[in-house]
This record gives C-alpha cells, sequence and structure tokens, in this order.
C-alpha cells in the first residue's frame, strides 16, 4: 500500500482503519452469539459418517435413473449463510400464483382418481409427467409404482423427502365439483395433497437448483394404508446413499398452515393378532364334563389381556390391547362350540414395550386355554407386513425441521404436538436412517374441513399446499446447506 505525501492525511486513514475494524469485530461477535437456531453442532456427529442402508444396487447412477445436470452455479452469496431472506424466498416462490393454481390443479386431479395400494398406475403417471415437464431425473418403477427423483448435484450428501399416493376404500360423500370418480375409492387421509406438495416442492428445489449443496430424493411410495410400501421401497433402494429423510401428512387438528411436530415418540408401533382356541370332539355329542371348553377359555383369555397393560405396564408409556371380534360355533343355542376364534390389535411407543406386548399376548391365550383343557395358537401376521414399529422422530433431525419451520412460518405457527396411536408405515424408513415425521394444519372450519382422515366426509383447506411444498424444499435445500458447513468445518479443524 502506498503510504500518503501529507502526514495529516496519513494520520487521518490510519483513524479509519481503526474505527472499520472496530466495527467489523463487533458484527462478528454478535453473529457469533444469536440464537442456537444456527447451531449446526446437531449435525457433525455424522458429517463425515456414511448412511448405513445398503441397497442391492451400490452404482452411483442406477440403472433407469438418468445423472441430474451439474450445478448451474455457486452457491449464491445471498444463502452463504442462511437466513430469514432464504426462507423467504421459497416461501415467495411456492406463494406465487402461477404455482397456487398449478399445485390445485395437481391435487384435484390426484383426487378425481383415487387408487388402492399398488393400483397407483395413474397417479404414477400423472407425478412422471409432471417431472418430465421440471426437467427432472427419476428411477422408475419400484416397488410397482413407486419413483425416486433426483434434484441437485448428484452428489453426497443426500436427503429424501417422502409422500404417499394410495388412496382408501372409501365411498366418498362430499359432493364438491371434485369429487372421486372411482365409486367405493376415496383420498380420505389427504395422500393426494400429500403428492402435490411433493410436486411443489420439486419445482421450487428445481428452480434453486444452483443452490442445492447437495441432493435432495425425492420419494413418492405407493402402499402406506396397505401393504407396507415403504419396505417394498427401500427393497428396490429408494434410500440408496440417503443420510436422512423427512415426511408431512396433514392434520384436521391443526389450522391451515401450521406446522407442528414432536421430538422423540411421535405415532405408535402397530400390530394385530388373531387366536384359535380348540377343543377335540363334536360339540353335541360329547361329554361336556370330560371336555374343554374353547369359549370359557376365550373368555378368560380376553379379561386376562386387560391386565397386560394395566398391571404389568409402566402408566407413563402408553400401550394398548384391544381385543375387537369373538366368533364361536354357528350360532346353535342347544351345542356348546369346539372352536372358538378371537383378536385385536396392540400399540405402543417402543420397540421394547411393543415386543413385550407380543410376547405378553401369546403366554396368556396359551396359558389360559390350558386352564379349560383347550389348545391354543396366536397369529401375529408377521408375513403378511402388517406390523410396524413405533414413528420415533430423531432428536437432531427433529430440531432441524423446527428451526426450519419456524424460520419458514413464525414461531406462533409452529407447534409441538402430542403422541397419537395412530400409524404410519414411514416408521420402517426411521429405522434405517435418521428421519422426522410432522404434520401440516388444513383445519378450516368456515370450508367444513374439520373431519378426520378415514372419513367420508375427509376434505381439506387447500391454502395449506403452497406452505406445505415451502416447507418439504426449505427443510431439504437447508439440512444440505447446514451440512456443508458442518463438513467442511471438521476438515478445516482437521487440517
Amino acid at each position: 500500500m502506498k503510504l500518503p505525501h501529507k502526514s495529516s492525511s496519513y494520520f487521518f486513514q490510519l483513524l479509519m482503519i481503526s474505527i472499520s475494524l472496530t466495527i467489523n469485530y463487533c458484527t462478528i461477535s454478535v453473529s457469533a452469539s444469536k440464537s442456537t437456531d444456527h447451531d449446526l453442532s446437531y449435525f457433525e456427529s455424522a458429517a463425515l459418517a456414511k448412511p448405513s442402508f445398503k441397497s442391492k444396487n451400490h452404482s452411483s447412477s442406477p440403472a433407469g435413473e438418468k445423472k441430474p445436470p451439474a450445478k448451474a452455479a455457486a452457491f449464491g452469496a445471498d444463502c452463504g449463510t442462511w437466513s430469514g431472506a432464504c426462507s423467504d424466498e421459497i416461501l415467495r416462490i411456492a406463494k406465487k400464483p402461477e404455482n397456487v393454481k398449478w399445485i390445485k390443479s395437481v391435487r384435484r386431479r390426484i383426487h378425481e382418481n383415487p387408487e388402492l395400494a399398488f393400483e397407483e398406475h395413474e397417479t404414477s403417471r400423472l407425478i412422471r409427467r409432471e417431472l418430465d415437464e421440471l426437467d427432472i431425473s427419476y428411477r422408475f418403477p419400484l416397488a410397482k409404482t413407486g419413483i425416486r427423483a433426483v434434484v441437485g448435484t448428484g452428489a453426497p450428501p443426500f436427503v429424501a423427502v417422502r409422500a404417499d399416493m394410495d388412496a382408501l376404500p372409501i365411498q366418498e360423500a362430499v359432493e364438491w365439483e371434485h369429487k372421486s370418480k372411482n365409486a367405493g375409492k376415496m383420498h380420505a387421509c389427504g395422500h393426494d395433497a400429500h403428492v402435490a406438495m411433493l410436486l411443489g416442492a420439486a419445482r421450487i428445489l428445481k428452480a434453486r437448483e444452483h443452490h442445492l449443496k447437495g441432493t435432495v430424493i425425492l420419494v413418492f411410495q405407493p402402499a402406506e394404508e396397505a401393504g407396507n410400501g415403504a419396505k417394498r421401497m427401500m427393497e428396490d433402494g429408494a434410500l440408496e446413499n440417503v443420510e436422512a429423510i423427512f415426511a408431512m401428512h396433514i392434520s384436521h387438528l391443526l389450522p391451515t398452515g401450521v406446522i407442528g411436530s414432536r421430538s422423540g415418540p411421535l405415532l405408535a408401533g402397530c400390530g394385530f393378532f388373531k387366536a384359535v382356541i380348540t377343543t377335540g370332539g363334536n360339540g353335541l355329542h360329547r361329554n361336556i364334563h370330560n371336555s374343554g371348553d374353547p369359549l370359557l377359555a376365550a373368555s378368560a383369555s380376553v379379561i386376562s389381556l386387560q391386565g397386560i397393560v394395566s398391571r404389568e405396564s409402566n402408566p407413563l408409556d402408553s400401550q394398548v390391547v384391544s381385543v375387537t371380534f369373538l366368533k364361536s360355533g354357528d350360532g346353535g343355542l342347544d351345542t356348546q362350540p369346539t372352536r372358538v376364534e378371537f383378536g385385536g390389535t396392540l400399540r405402543a411407543f417402543s420397540n421394547t414395550s411393543f415386543h413385550h406386548i407380543l410376547r405378553r399376548i401369546e403366554e396368556v391365550i396359551i396359558a389360559q386355554a390350558k386352564v379349560y383343557r383347550c389348545s391354543a395358537t396366536v397369529d401375529f401376521f408377521k408375513s403378511s407386513d402388517s406390523m410396524y414399529p413405533p414413528m420415533v422422530n430423531d432428536d437432531r433431525m427433529y430440531e432441524h425441521l423446527r428451526k426450519t419451520a419456524v424460520d419458514l412460518v413464525g414461531p406462533t405457527n409452529f407447534r409441538v404436538v402430542q403422541p397419537v396411536m395412530g400409524a404410519e408405515d414411514f416408521s420402517f424408513y426411521s429405522e434405517v436412517v435418521p428421519a422426522t415425521f410432522f404434520y401440516i394444519g388444513i383445519k378450516n372450519e368456515t370450508l367444513g374441513s374439520v373431519h378426520s382422515a378415514h372419513s367420508p366426509h375427509f376434505t381439506i383447506d387447500e391454502n395449506a399446499l403452497p406452505v406445505g411444498a415451502a416447507t418439504h424444499a426449505a427443510v431439504a435445500e437447508r439440512y444440505l446447506h447446514d451440512r456443508d458447513i458442518s463438513i467442511n468445518g471438521i476438515l478445516h479443524r482437521q487440517e
């Protein structure tokens, strides 16, 4: 640097430099002491770890999945440090009138043509058409009708966002322009909205692809309601290279656009059982006093099963054992049945409690049958994939969701919700990689959007759709942004 010729000018420049350095130091100090919403320490434990999931196909560019285009430009200075401006821009894109009109039309087209588990052929075709329009690469089919789409660099880290596609065998009772055209089938659980919001996120992420510091995997999954599509998707490689996954579900308990979730247990593990108690002989001609009584044995079993929760479980650890049917004989009033069937459901919020209930249901029924000189078998339908583990949100991924949602919709529009006894096959993903499941509100009494899922009167407030799309996009983009900072920080400390 050239020195000035006049000493007074030189002194003045030194003074200005000193003031500038002082201001910069104060700015850095303030930034460093901001809220914990910018604390990335929860990423660092896994910052250099590879995902635990192992796919059948270990190729970095699997067959059937086109390699996404290279990043168009370096990460923009506007989001070099994540701020409210980044979230605002994502929400602004989602709420553009043309995007709102489009996302509603996507949801309505899917709603008019509901398809049951593993039959989502038209829904899958619609999704692929929209992905083609957006020039987004994808792999198809997975789990018969499922899709794995890719946005970003094509390089690690990989974060996934999932939507389910299937409808329910329910006759829609809502009279409106876009009522189901398929008799006895209805999107009564909001999966049409889930698909529309994930496609909306795809549009946002594609528009901001040059900002992505990694790869976003968009998982469009069949058969959540029946058939356990999540397991089939994983078997076909849906989680290949993925290190974290998120999913959203609509909720009639939260006002429109409000995001809700919690750390730890959110949804219960779910299973079903069927018991058969028998005794030998013919009920009409055998000697009653020399034979067992399966009806009495079944009655004792039903009563004894109630003690599993009331006497063997921690009262602060919610669990359910419910007998929901009992069938015996042919209805004859003068015969004693030789065979009785009964069964029901079990729920728990931890794998330990869930497996304890499984073991005790079988022990109780077999023991009670022996007391009444009968034999018993218990079937938990394990081969039919009807048993779901609890949905337990990963603490770090929940914190990421919380801070992202608060930045996006504001602190008053994020709520910590209570666990519920419902079940979701998204829990299978959570057993493989860190995961978080969350809700978006669709409650609007003026529109009549107050009915619970699986009701023939179920409807939604479509104003939630752009907010949901923005939330998906922000969660994914910010995850990659924060992981990049964590990895670079660790590498810098190791040098």
